[in-house]
C-alpha cells in the first residue's frame, strides 16, 4: 500500500511563474504558525509563494494544532497566518477574541502507518489493525489529544472502531495501552517509527503518503473522512481542555477539515492576505495540498463568514439564514 507523489518542482515553478505577474506589492517577514500534518505542503507553498512575492520571507513553525493555538491566546506570540488541522480549533480557541473569522480548506483521514520491518506487518489489514495493535509484542504511538488534532481524532477512532467492529472495551484498551509514547504531535512519532521504537502510529493518511510510509487504510465509518457518516461519527466524544485551566470540551466526532485565519494581531496584514489568497487558490496552494493528499473542500460554509476580509470572501460560503 506504500504511495508515491509525483515531482513537485515543475508544477512549483509554474504555479510561481503565473503568480508573479500579478504578485502585490508585498514584503517583510511573515509568520505562519502550522499544523505538523501541514509541514511538507506549506513548505512547497511558501516556497511557491516566495517566487511569486521575492519581497516576502515566509517564517513557519510547526506545532499540534491547539498548541499552536495557544501560542496566540496564551504566549501572544506574533502570527500573521495561522493553518490548523481542525477549523474548530480556531473557533474554540481564538474566536472572538484573537481572531474573527475561519476559512475551512482541506480534508484528510485517520490511518495506521507502519514500517516494513514492524512486527507483524505481513498480517495487518483494515479488518484487524486493532488486534495487532493490542498484542503484547508490538508498540504503538499517537499523539496528545490536548496539544493536537490527530491525538483527540485518535481517541474518537478507537471509539468508533469499538462501535463499528461491536467489540465492547475496544477503545479503553487501545488507550491504555503504550501510553509511554504519546507525543506532542503525530509527526513527533515518525523518528520513533523509523529507528523500530515503535511499530505502528495513528496518523493521517496525507503524512503517511508524504513519507512513503506503509500504511492500513481504515473503513469509512472509522476513519472520520465521509461527510455523510457526520451523525455516525458524532456517536463518539472525547473530553479535552479549554480556553482557561481546568476548563473541559467536550469534542464530537465529525469529518476532518483543516481552517486557516489570521490573528487579529498579525503583524504583516497585507503579506498575510496575500498568503492565504495563494494558499485558497484552486490552481496554486490547493494544487500543492491535492498532491500532497489533502484534497480541497473550498468554498465551505463559513460562521464567521461577515467577518471574512472582502479581498477572501470568494473562498467561503455564507451560512443561509435560519
Amino acid at each position: 500500500m506504500r504511495r508515491r507523489l509525483l515531482p513537485l518542482w515543475p508544477a512549483l515553478m509554474l504555479i510561481a511563474t503565473a503568480a508573479a505577474g500579478d504578485a502585490a506589492e508585498v514584503s517583510g517577514d511573515l509568520m505562519v504558525f502550522h499544523a505538523g500534518s501541514l509541514s511538507a505542503p506549506f513548505a512547497q507553498i511558501a516556497a511557491a509563494f516566495e517566487q511569486a512575492h521575492p519581497s516576502v520571507r515566509v517564517l513557519r513553525e510547526a506545532a499540534g494544532s491547539r498548541a499552536c493555538a495557544r501560542k496566540i491566546a496564551d504566549l501572544a506570540r506574533p502570527c500573521d497566518v495561522f493553518g490548523s488541522a481542525d477549523y474548530s480549533v480556531i473557533n474554540t480557541l481564538l474566536i472572538p477574541q484573537y481572531a474573527d473569522w475561519c476559512i475551512r480548506f482541506a480534508s484528510n483521514e485517520m490511518a495506521i502507518a507502519y514500517h516494513p520491518s514492524s512486527r507483524h506487518a505481513d498480517e495487518i489489514g483494515r479488518d484487524n489493525w486493532y488486534r495487532i495493535l493490542l498484542r503484547d509484542d508490538v508498540a504503538f504511538g499517537r499523539s496528545d489529544p490536548n496539544a493536537d488534532p490527530c491525538g483527540y481524532r485518535t481517541v474518537l477512532t478507537a471509539k468508533l472502531a469499538e462501535k463499528h467492529y461491536r467489540e465492547p472495551g475496544l477503545a479503553e484498551r487501545l488507550l491504555h495501552k503504550d501510553r509511554r509514547h504519546i507525543r506532542p504531535k503525530e509527526t513527533d512519532l515518525l523518528a520513533l517509527l523509523e529507528a523500530g521504537a515503535i511499530d505502528y502510529v495513528f496518523i493521517y493518511r496525507s503524512v503517511a503518503q508524504q513519507h512513503e510510509l506503509e500504511y492500513v487504510t481504515l473503513p469509512d465509518e472509522v476513519n472520520l473522512k465521509k461527510p455523510e457518516l457526520t451523525e455516525w461519527y458524532r456517536c463518539a466524544t472525547v473530553e479535552i481542555s479549554g480556553k482557561k485551566p481546568g476548563e473541559v470540551l467536550v469534542k464530537r466526532g465529525e469529518p476532518m477539515i483543516y481552517g486557516v485565519t489570521m490573528p487579529k494581531s498579525a503583524p504583516n496584514r497585507a503579506a498575510a492576505l496575500a498568503f492565504v489568497a495563494f494558499l485558497l487558490d484552486e490552481n496554486k496552494g490547493l494544487a500543492i495540498m491535492r498532491k500532497n493528499g489533502q484534497p480541497s473542500v473550498v468554498p465551505a460554509l463559513s460562521a464567521t463568514y461577515a467577518h471574512v476580509p472582502a479581498e477572501l470572501k470568494r473562498f467561503a460560503l455564507e451560512l443561509p439564514p435560519p
